[in-house]
């Protein structure tokens, strides 16, 4: 068998290893679930919900484990990573609670002779593949709505964080769900691949790299099955004239530094009105400079390394080359011991004369770091923030909340904020455009991916 190691960034140690599943048990597990879900399928609504909501009591009263395991796994500071479980809570109690109405049948107005009405059916056996950035959050957006549709689900977690997937596989066994129901494997790239193109997967959700939603569609080509693919973003965010800079500020740069940038809803890039450019720019970096790079299981470090050193030199990369072509970088790496090559702990940085002709204000970062550009107008503003690959949010701050609107409206982008950012509400559709995604999870809106329509026609003899 493969041994699959995950490497801890708080200090570069084995933290976790694990084999890899074989072929006999990724087939006993498709089987499993494919005999669970017919008895799954036709258990009454209320008893999943039931099942479901012991599933997250059981989850959420390993808080603290859990968050001391997530920052081993992926580095995010330990005062910040019991959050992650209280998100899991409110997610998935909100897909439990909307599931009534999302999966009722709709009725059609009475037509003499006849009765009409169409059903929300489960698809089958929902493949998860879950990132490691927001590991339980994301897995959460798929899982609980899945399992309340009548599906039974697969997870297949980031190698990064496969505790997770054993967590939540322990809260499922400890509510009681039946065998099979939810299962988690972990798996290598190839037979990950193999596992979507196999004909008894119905569905899957992935959440990754824009490569990695090009492999999940080559993968399934020509299996005709649906596929929610979120894959990131570059969002952006605009500060008008007439905001309260320090509010604006705090909020913008919270959304661009959380979680040292690794959110694929994180501000990557910000358009300021040129009137207030000086003034704000100012201010963010004596925001950014109050961080404290440092070890995460530490309660006062408040900004945690990157999950991987590769992925912290990638971004040293994106900020040398914006420098190299003119952009000036505002805060000094010396002020931060721990920052150095090869590292996963990278300093935050703020660039200025930024222009979008660099990568870093093109492709997505996923680091501590952040573009500010003035802008002259809105419509320079919100010309400049389509001006990307990427759809997945974007944020407008302003006092004039008619303004705000107007500007959101043209935005090309699954989610538009006023006045904050890097957030998502579990009772709005997740969803994003371009190569940011394709798919909606979560909301009522999110249960109509996970089920398919079917119509009973019936004449009265």
């Amino acid at each position: 068998m493969s041994l699959q190691q995950t490497l801890s960034p708080v200090d570069g140690s084995v933290y976790v290893s694990r084999e890899l599943a074989s072929p006999a048990s990724i087939e006993e597990a498709v089987m499993q679930s494919r005999e669970a879900q017919v008895a799954w399928k036709a258990t009454p609504l209320n008893e999943r919900a039931a099942l479901c909501l012991k599933m997250v009591e059981a989850f959420v009263a390993r808080r603290d484990e859990l968050a001391s395991e997530l920052t081993w796994q992926m580095g995010r500071p330990i005062s910040q990573a019991a959050g992650e479980i209280g998100g899991f809570e409110e997610r998935a109690r909100t897909m439990i609670a909307l599931a009534e109405s999302a999966l009722a049948p709709l009725t059609l107005a009475d037509k003499p002779g006849f009765t009409r009405y169409i059903t929300r059916e489960p698809l089958g056996t929902a493949l998860i593949i879950a990132p490691w950035n927001f590991p339980y959050m994301t897995a959460v957006n798929a899982i609980v709505p899945a399992l309340m549709a009548g599906n039974c689900v697969l997870l297949k977690h980031s190698a990064q964080t496969p505790l997770c997937a054993e967590r939540i596989q322990q809260a499922c066994d400890a509510a009681g769900l039946p065998a099979g129901v939810f299962q988690h494997l972990h798996l290598s790239h190839a037979d990950t691949e193999a596992l979507i193109a196999d004909k008894r997967i119905d569905y899957v959700s992935f959440t990754g790299s824009v490569a990695g939603g090009a492999m999940v569609e080559r993968s399934a080509a020509g299996r005709f099955i649906p596929t929610g693919l979120e894959l990131g973003g570059k969002d952006p965010a605009y500060i008008r004239a007439d905001v309260d800079i320090d509010a604006a500020v705090d909020g913008v740069m919270d959304g661009a530094m959380f979680n040292s940038g690794q959110s694929c809803c994180g501000i990557e890039r910000i358009y300021v009105a040129r009137d207030i450019h000086a003034a704000f720019v100012e201010r963010a970096v004596a925001w950014v400079r109050q961080l404290r790079l440092g070890d995460p299981t530490d309660p006062a470090t408040t900004l945690g390394p990157l999950s991987r050193a590769s992925g912290a030199d990638f971004v040293r990369g994106q900020i040398e080359d914006a420098v190299a072509q003119g952009a000036r970088a505002l805060i000094d790496p010396a002020d931060y011991p721990l920052s150095r090559p090869g590292s996963a702990y990278l300093a935050p940085q703020v660039l200025v004369d930024v222009t979008h002709d660099m990568a870093v204000m093109r492709e997505e970062s996923f680091g501590p770091v952040v573009g500010i550009m003035a802008v002259d107008s809105d419509e320079e503003a919100i010309r400049l923030m389509n001006d990307s690959n990427f759809g997945l949010t974007a944020a407008v701050f302003t006092r004039d909340l008619e303004a705000g609107q107007r500007i959101a409206e043209q935005l090309d982008a699954g989610t538009v904020f006023t006045n904050r950012c890097d957030y998502l509400d579990p009772e709005l559709a997740w969803t994003g455009v371009k190569d940011s995604g394709r798919g909606c999870s979560l909301s009522r809106l999110g249960y109509d991916v996970l089920t398919r329509p079917k119509s009973f026609h019936l004449k009265h003899a």
